[in-house]
């Protein structure tokens, strides 16, 4: 039972510590491998640290133009038509946000009146269902279909191949989305590829989402800061499909690309009426700030493929790692098509309650994880299974699988 905060708004009663935080939290206090929260080992590019220190060196440390600085605005516009054929002007339809966490935020405020509806696919990452609250709109979700169960683990294969098999892809069915859309509905929030589930949407289901935006009239709000980080398939912006650009905010960030998750620049691109809306609300939030910062991530993007493909190749096979160990560890897991993060069903291996098992990893077994549970509301469908974190260094994913090594003698 939550417990009621003094002094906190009645809209926010409810948002407590982020489950990111707590799980953290107790990995530095148990001294744990972190496969929890999603931040990445590495530096940022050296591109990208060279032009920040330079920046500073050359006294761009005050504030920045409220939209961001123009270099990082007009390498924003052409990776956006380099990578995605998407033409926006970096003047009046790219605006620079601290991270898109601010993005999403500022154009939820400024897009919603009080009683607005706000679809969200669900599990639901909780910063949405925050700033939602803060709108005073009404969240409406629409959950993806999780993999199905799985059968108890009958132990190690004695032929020293896989003890579990891979947990099946989530999906949207289309259909639920359509009957959550009604009279009230505002915004669709989409988050592809999408986190935690790490699914990634094709572009049959996006064409069938973009029908669904223009017959309602819609606006969409896309965040796609894991753009760089699809491993099967290939994102595709929802602004690409049939009637679309125009009504479509697309958010995206540096921090995964470009593991600088600490320098939180992330942009959102839109219609020069949408911008407008979201750059009134946006001022009030940060005003503008993180200048040197900006024209490191101006530097990375500048880069082009020379760093996401890299990056795109490396977290490929860091996912591949880490579902093959923990296949081996009979913890069935799906081979997630892109983000941080892959799922695996605790179940398996005698743990039906994966918060459970996420809040006494840490010290049993030196390994932090987040339970899926903590992005939805209705934990039954999901109660097993716990995301784990991709975006680590390979000793370090190494490290967390052996430690879990001890789930082996749990489940005997």
């Amino acid at each position: 039972m939550s417990v009621r905060a003094p002094y906190l708004a009645a809209r926010l009663q409810g948002f407590g510590t982020t489950i990111f935080s707590e799980m953290t939290a107790l990995a530095v206090a148990h001294d744990a491998v972190n496969l929890g929260q999603g931040f990445p080992d590495e530096n940022p590019p050296q591109a990208a640290l060279d032009a920040a220190k330079a920046a500073m060196d050359a006294g761009h440390n005050q504030y920045a133009p409220g939209p961001g600085v123009p270099v990082l605005r007009q390498a924003i516009a052409d990776h956006q038509q380099r990578v995605h054929g998407l033409t926006f002007d970096p003047d009046d339809e790219v605006t620079v946000t601290f991270g898109a966490t601010e993005a999403v935020a500022a154009t939820i405020l400024a897009l919603c009146e009080v009683g607005d509806e706000v679809v969200v696919l669900e599990p639901t990452y909780d910063a949405y269902t925050a700033v939602i609250a803060m709108a005073g709109a009404v969240e409406r979700r629409v959950a993806l279909t999780p993999p199905a169960p799985v059968d108890v683990w009958a132990g190690p294969d004695p032929d020293g191949g896989g003890s579990a098999s891979e947990l099946d892809a989530w999906h949207l069915d289309v259909d639920r989305l359509a009957a959550a859309i009604g009279p009230r509905t505002r915004v669709l929030l989409l988050n592809s590829p999408h986190n935690p589930t790490g699914t990634v949407l094709d572009a049959a289901t996006l064409d069938a989402i973009a029908a669904l935006c223009v017959e309602h009239d819609l606006i969409a709000v896309t965040d796609e800061v894991y753009e760089h980080l699809v491993y099967d398939g290939e994102h595709l912006p929802l602004a690409t499909r049939a009637g679309m650009r125009e009504r479509t905010v697309t958010i995206s960030s540096a921090g995964k690309t470009f593991s600088c998750t600490g320098w939180k620049t992330g942009w959102a691109c839109a219609s020069p009426a949408l911008s407008s809306a979201l750059r009134t609300t946006k001022q009030f939030l940060s005003f503008a700030g993180g200048t040197p910062l900006q024209h490191g991530v101006a530097a990375a993007l500048e880069a082009g493929p020379s760093l996401t493909d890299r990056v795109g190749a490396l977290h490929r096979q860091r996912r591949d790692l880490l579902v093959d160990g923990l296949l081996e560890l009979g913890v069935p897991t799906t081979r997630s098509a892109g983000t941080y993060f892959v799922t695996g069903d605790l179940s398996a291996v005698g743990f039906d309650d994966g918060e459970a098992f996420c809040r006494q990893a840490p010290e049993a077994f030196g390994v932090a994880a987040v339970p899926v549970s903590a992005f939805v509301r209705d934990a039954a469908p999901v109660r097993s299974l716990v995301r784990f974190a991709i975006c680590k260094d390979d000793a370090v994913l190494a490290d967390g699988l052996e430690r879990l090594a001890g789930l082996r003698t749990v489940a005997g």
